[in-house]
């Protein structure tokens, strides 16, 4: 199956079983504050969703992607080729890079499994995806040993985990961005941006409300899912 991403500017072959991207990916390249030059690297890059949205909203940054699934690596990079991107991906496991990776990246991104124990899914392959056998702490460390100095390293995860990501991350240079599906509800994700060797303090941001009362976009949300506008996490804070 296809589906589309930025209003048609981006259009990703999927798998019919198991994990597919959607607005995480959207979300989580909104937020990575590349630019024309830079390299990125995504660790857990699926099917290549958020690296592609993330070339299509930056043109000229250099997308790199590990994915462990040699099938779904070899779909990410046909999903490049057919998105005329520049945008590779390798398979391999996030914690066994193949030494050309094992260098320092401008941005490095992941949307990491969400779930630990109990969360279990039926499907093999997406309980795959989706379980992320106690290593979130792993994920985070390891974005952030590959991110260059003065780099940011960025990852959306389920809300009700952010005190994990911030107990295995620096305590400075780190901000938290909360995705909250209507105004009152409480945030379903967060995205966490931290700078590589800033001082900085916290920052625990307003974030966006992605629906309106009727469901709808709000126009904040629209701008990013749509237009491909990004995501300001850092700016002058980090």
């Amino acid at each position: 199956m296809s589906q589309t991403f930025l209003d048609g500017r981006v259009k990703v072959a999927q798998l019919e079983t198991g994990f597919r991207s959607g607005l995480d990916a959207v979300m989580l390249a909104a937020a990575v504050p590349a630019r024309d030059g830079d390299s990125a690297l995504e660790l857990g890059a699926g099917s290549g969703a958020a690296g592609l949205c993330l070339e299509a909203r930056v043109p000229g940054v250099i997308v790199t992607g590990v994915e462990r699934d040699a099938g779904l690596a070899a779909l990410a990079n046909e999903n490049a080729v057919s998105n005329k991107a520049n945008a590779r991906f390798v398979s391999a496991d996030i914690f066994a890079l193949p030494s050309e990776l094992k260098r320092d990246f401008d941005h490095v991104f992941a949307n990491p499994p969400f779930h630990g124990e109990g969360h279990a899914s039926p499907d093999a392959a997406r309980a795959a995806a989706l379980m992320d056998d106690g290593r979130l702490a792993g994920w985070l460390a390891l974005g952030l040993q590959r991110t260059v100095s003065g780099g940011y390293f960025t990852a959306i995860l389920r809300a009700d985990r952010l005190n994990q990501a911030l107990a295995a991350m620096p305590q400075k240079g780190l901000c938290a961005f909360p995705l909250a599906p209507r105004t009152g509800e409480a945030p379903k994700r967060v995205i966490v941006q931290a700078r590589k060797g800033s001082n900085a303090p916290f920052a625990l941001l307003p974030g966006l409300v992605l629906h309106q009362a009727d469901g709808s976009w709000t126009p904040e949300a629209d701008a990013v899912l749509r237009r491909g506008s990004a995501l300001a996490l850092s700016g002058a804070r980090l």
